[in-house]
């Protein structure tokens, strides 16, 4: 029966996920057998034809003919008799005797004519997304396969996965311990709120850690004063022995707040300093032959606050974010000096207030300063005087003259405001615990270590406690008497002592430990300009250009090489490895033994050698003995 190509109606079928495509040709008819009664829409029957009448063919098309290739689709003869027919079809162009199948139907469905594809293994299930689309596409809804409720499991897992992925070295150091991230991470990639996933699922998707993993975990919490101690070593307790290991990651950087240390308050100091030494320039009698603009203490002023509220800002950003890294710098035996640092700038910031801003200062101002100062020194001097594992005779470095330097500001800030008590009490106690300093400094034990060469600048915080004591006595008294003129003339030999002492300051890189050339040198040019005013000479003229000039220059140029560092460089903050030691001494892993096993077989192995030395020593004095029990053993043998 002839039937013309385009008359025959064009209809969709499904093609069955497991199907074969062969190709067959076009002269079966469009009509449906009466079995499609029994399998429905399943499979559209072709027109039966006669084997014994030639039938005329028309122009051949293809049609894609899906068998399973599962053998539940077909017993094992009739899926082969009916492939071998198939394959004989493709080859002669004969039309094949159809074979009814035994259990599946397979669907029928129009293939192009260009090819003919054999397959012989499972089409490849399109993901759900896409058979959502095309199962909408092509009958207005799903059937099942893109139901988006079964894809909420496969999201929540990716989610999971993803977080397990993260990097977790420095949860022990965030404030939230990444609990916040990890809730917006999992809301963002569509998966389901932490405490709405299964228990179960969470068991089987959480990654396994090992023996080391864990015992940094457990070993995050706040370590002794002891600990510092004994994993770190230097002066500063700023370098890791060899023996320890960090809680976070050692060869990479960490972020940048854990990096950022409160030492860096002393850049604030530096150029605070700078702007009280110019407004004294501008208005002390000494120096009017300058002629010097109050406008340039205006700039630099300015500058320090900027300064200021930058540093600031950073700090409160890592005590927000990393506060237990902010908390292990406050009991670090030495680091915890510089948490004088913020309140002592502020001080500089109120004594070189430019008159343009604020003529005078309130009295309240100088009370809220030197409240936080009067806390630290009651924690650490109290440290000093109790003894302990804080006293004074194991904790001396030249940064401790931080937490006596805020007593003679804050004195200095309250004479300038015309107060007496208040400058006279923090004087006294300033005076009282620089001379123990001053003393503990001069005469260190000698398990001492030196100072290695990068820290050498902080020698010369030995010159700004008496430098800033000689102004702040002169303000109290209202005269540069006998008493300022007594720590000015001790300010100036070790300011000699050191400056004549070259080599001891030049040979290491740049670091924030050279900031504390700035303000002590600062220091000790305001104090020869207020010397000059009373002992008018040109030596003492001399003397005060030359410390303004030499300062000025430091300033200037650690404040550019900074910016050099931090911008270009980006050098500046090194990963601080003296926050980041355990808790205790973690235990060295074992490879082989597991845990603890091969200390506990030494042991062994030592006090057997130890039995078998007091073996052979009783041996030698009893060697009658034992060769009388040789010879009886070798007769009994024989």
């Amino acid at each position: 029966m002839d039937t013309d190509e385009s008359a025959a109606p064009q209809r969709s079928a499904h093609v069955h996920p497991d199907a074969v495509a062969v190709h067959i040709p076009s002269s079966l008819s469009a009509e449906e057998p009466p079995f499609r009664e029994r399998h429905g829409d399943m499979i559209p029957a072709m027109a039966a034809y006669s084997p014994f009448e030639a039938p005329v063919l028309p122009a051949a098309r293809q049609v894609s003919i899906s068998l399973p290739a599962s053998p539940t689709g077909f017993g094992g003869g009739s899926r082969t008799a009916a492939e071998a027919e198939l394959k004989r079809h493709a080859v002669t162009d004969a039309p094949p005797r159809l074979m009814s199948p035994t259990r599946a139907p397979a669907a029928v469905a129009l293939a192009q004519p260009d090819k003919v594809v054999f397959r012989s293994q499972p089409i490849p299930v399109a993901p759900a997304g896409a058979k959502h689309a095309a199962a909408g596409q092509g009958h207005g809804h799903g059937h099942g396969h893109g139901d988006p409720s079964r894809s909420a499991p496969h999201a929540a897992r990716a989610a999971k996965h993803q977080h397990a992925r993260r990097d977790k070295s420095y949860d022990s150091f965030k404030t939230w311990s990444g609990k916040l991230e990890k809730q917006i991470a999992a809301h963002l990639l569509g998966g389901r709120p932490p405490h709405e996933q299964q228990p179960q699922e969470e068991e089987e998707d959480e990654p396994e850690e090992d023996d080391t993993a864990t015992n940094r975990r457990h070993s995050s919490s706040m370590p002794e004063v002891q600990r510092f101690f004994a994993a770190l070593e230097g002066p500063e307790l700023d370098k890791l022995r060899s023996s320890e290991e960090l809680i976070l990651p050692s060869d990479k950087t960490w972020p940048f707040l854990l990096r950022f240390p409160v030492s860096a308050f002393g850049m604030c100091m530096g150029m605070s300093s700078q702007a009280i030494l110019w407004k004294r320039i501008a208005i002390s009698a000494s120096t009017l032959f300058l002629h010097i603009t109050v406008k340039i203490n205006l700039v630099l002023w300015c500058v320090s606050v900027a300064l200021m509220a930058a540093v600031w800002a950073l700090y409160a950003c890592k005590v927000v974010f990393y506060f237990e890294a902010v908390r292990r710098e406050y009991y670090h035996p030495i680091r915890v000096n510089f948490f004088f640092a913020p309140w002592i700038a502020c001080l500089f910031l109120a004594i070189g207030v430019p008159d343009a801003v604020a003529a005078t200062l309130p009295h309240w101002l100088w009370y809220v300063l030197m409240a936080p100062i009067v806390c630290l020194e009651l924690k650490i001097y109290g440290q000093w005087i109790s003894g302990g594992q804080r006293r004074l005779s194991r904790v001396a470095n030249p940064s401790n003259h931080l937490s006596i330097v805020g007593n003679f500001v804050g004195a200095l800030l309250g004479g300038i405001m015309g107060l007496k008590e208040g400058p006279m009490f923090f004087f006294a106690v300033g005076l009282a615990h620089y001379v123990v300093l001053f003393v503990t400094l001069y005469q260190r034990l000698p398990t001492s270590e030196t100072l290695p060469r990068d820290l050498h600048p902080v020698f010369f915080l030995f010159v700004a406690a008496p430098s800033v004591a000689c102004l702040a006595w002169a303000r109290i008294t209202g005269e540069f008497g006998y008493g300022s003129r007594l720590a000015y003339f001790i300010a100036m030999f070790l300011y000699a002592s050191l400056a004549v002492r070259i080599n001891l300051f030049r040979g290491f890189s740049f670091s924030l430990a050279w900031w504390a050339y700035t303000f002590p040198m600062t220091s000790a040019a305001i104090a020869s300009i207020r010397y000059a005013s009373e002992v008018k000479n040109a030596f003492t003229q001399c003397m005060c250009i030359g410390l303004t000039a030499a300062a000025t220059l430091t300033v200037t140029a650690l404040f550019l090489t900074t910016v050099l560092h931090a911008v270009v460089h980006r050098d500046l903050f090194p990963n601080d490895i003296s926050i980041a030691i355990t808790e205790r001494r973690c235990k060295a892993p074992s490879s082989f033994f597991g845990n603890g096993k091969q200390e506990r077989m030494a042991r062994q192995r030592s006090r057997g050698s130890r039995k078998h030395q007091a073996a052979l020593d009783t041996a030698t004095s009893d060697a009658a003995d034992l060769e009388a029990a040789r010879a009886a053993a070798t007769a009994s043998y024989t």
